[in-house]
């Protein structure tokens, strides 16, 4: 049995072909694309057609690679960028371009949400989650008050994984998973909270499709599609997921005792819970995932952006890079790099600035500055893996994915600021992978999987690369420790005085 696995984010589209039997990855395909230009600051949009032109387009590359064996094919599953709004007209049409995850323009909407409800402590009470800029349901609110017209041209809202797999089985529908990151589901019993809706609009009960179990499958591929591909009639499409969600099954993250640290553009920080995980102070979103599971999170805006910012200041190359980090102490000589350049989700500071701390005539250097650069970020999702063990998670390794995670220094880095070993899967493609994996749960399973069904898939498909693990030194570890103390005193006291 053939599965694909699509992966639909913010820059690139990527769709995988997986035997399932043997556990290759046959074939894959990528296709990238950019946000729209021109935009205020904080505005971060996309046209929907651009993902279902990128996806179109990847799994026709794939198909031709795979050749005759294409018609082994039995099921698809779609992974995509969480929070976006996507808005459909009576003709399901988009309305506008989708507001994505990254959109900020909405911090006045939360604000204004927080303090309606008595502050932001009282809605995670109601539902689990903060109110926060990058959730989906403040760009809904966004949209009633900015595009009066729009809103009322609005029939149904959808995220980007459901408009794929609209857009491959006709059929609207979400699953817990993608839909607890909208912050107007209840997590604790996987339901809309009505008071929450009311308070955007009434209508918007009317918007939102049918909510489901993430276990079962979406749908079956439109004839339409199927032909045109020369699939069978028969190809499954699962409930799919957001992109941490599919990842963590990329990563073999469906039992407690894996954490998934993600080292891209952004950061992620994400593990498997049989109960909800609320933080009453809001740093961890308590999200749901997609094996009706519960996923504790943390997401950091800069990682990757910092570093690439910091190499492209000198024209080095990524091994130029590796080379001037490698070459400076843990600490950076006392350099301290707040990495807030696009504002940032935790702490929520989604006007904040990057700052530079610290600074002397010794440690006034490139390699200092990458050094406290890639510290920096870290230290961020180090962060939200010291929340995770207040809120009775602790991992016993942590599973690196996304470009940082390719570095070697860097994976140490986070081995000594985590406090634990940490080892990247054997394949980077975490959230197509983990696509695919539930696609092929489903099939096996006949439009359902169950928990063992799954976790037998992963640990057989998901394998480790055992010359990437890094264990903790403990000397480190505590430069790092007292090092994440002054980063969060700084921001917090930065933050209160109005300069952050």
């Amino acid at each position: 049995m053939i599965v694909l696995g699509i992966d639909s984010g913010t820059q690139s589209t990527k769709t995988i072909a997986l035997d399932v039997d043997s556990g290759e990855i046959l074939a894959q395909a990528q296709e990238g694309y950019d946000l729209l230009p021109g935009l205020p600051n904080g505005h971060l949009e996309q046209d929907p057609a651009t993902w279902t032109e990128a996806t179109a387009k990847t799994i026709a590359s794939v198909l031709a690679d795979l050749g005759p064996r294409k018609r082994e094919i039995r099921g698809i599953g779609v992974s995509g960028q969480q929070h976006g709004l996507v808005v459909l007209d009576a003709d399901d049409r988009p309305v506008r371009p989708a507001k994505l995850w990254c959109d900020t323009s909405t911090a006045p909407q939360c604000e204004a949400m927080a303090h309606h409800f008595g502050g932001q402590a009282a809605i995670i009470a109601k539902a689990g989650n903060a109110m926060l800029p990058g959730y989906t349901a403040p760009k809904i609110l966004w949209l009633k008050e900015n595009e009066p017209d729009n809103f009322a041209k609005t029939t149904s809202i959808l995220l980007p994984h459901d408009y794929l797999n609209f857009w491959l089985t006709g059929t609207k529908r979400m699953e817990y998973g993608d839909a607890s990151g909208m912050a107007i589901l209840d997590v604790r019993n996987r339901t809309w909270h009505q008071e929450l809706i009311d308070h955007i609009d009434p209508r918007v009960h009317d918007m939102l499709p049918t909510l489901g179990s993430s276990a079962e499958a979406h749908g079956t591929l439109t004839p339409e599609l199927a032909k045109a591909w020369g699939l069978s009639n028969d190809v499954m499409v699962s409930a799919g997921g957001g992109d941490n969600m599919m990842g963590a099954i990329g990563t073999g993250n469906v039992r407690a005792g894996v954490i998934t640290a993600s080292l891209g553009t952004s950061g992620t920080l994400y593990g498997s819970a049989s109960e909800p995980v609320i933080d009453t102070k809001g740093e961890i979103a308590a999200f749901c995932d997609s094996t009706d599971q519960w996923m504790p999170l943390v997401c950091t805006m800069n990682v990757t952006v910092l570093t690439e910012k910091t190499r492209g200041l000198f024209s080095w190359e990524l091994p130029d890079l590796e080379k001037h980090v490698a070459s400076v102490e843990p600490g950076a000589g006392g350099l301290l790099f707040l990495p807030y350049l696009h504002g940032e989700r935790t702490p929520n500071l989604p006007n904040g600035k990057a700052v530079l701390h610290g600074l002397t005539e010794e440690n006034m250097t490139p390699a200092h500055l990458a050094r406290a650069a890639m510290e920096g970020v870290t230290l961020g999702l180090g962060y939200g893996m010291k929340r995770f063990a207040e809120l009775g998670l602790s991992p016993t390794e942590v599973r690196l994915t996304g470009g940082g995670s390719k570095s070697p220094v860097w994976r140490q880095i986070v081995a000594d600021a985590f406090g634990a070993a940490t080892v990247c899967p054997q394949t980077a493609e975490g959230a197509s992978l983990g696509a695919a994996i539930q696609a092929a749960a489903c099939c096996q399973g006949g439009g359902k999987f169950d928990r063992d069904g799954l976790a037998s898939l992963t640990s057989r498909l998901v394998q480790v690369d055992e010359t990437s693990r890094c264990e903790p030194d403990k000397e480190t570890h505590a430069t790092y420790g007292a090092q994440m103390d002054r980063q969060l005193k700084l921001t917090r006291e930065l933050h209160a005085g109005g300069w952050l």
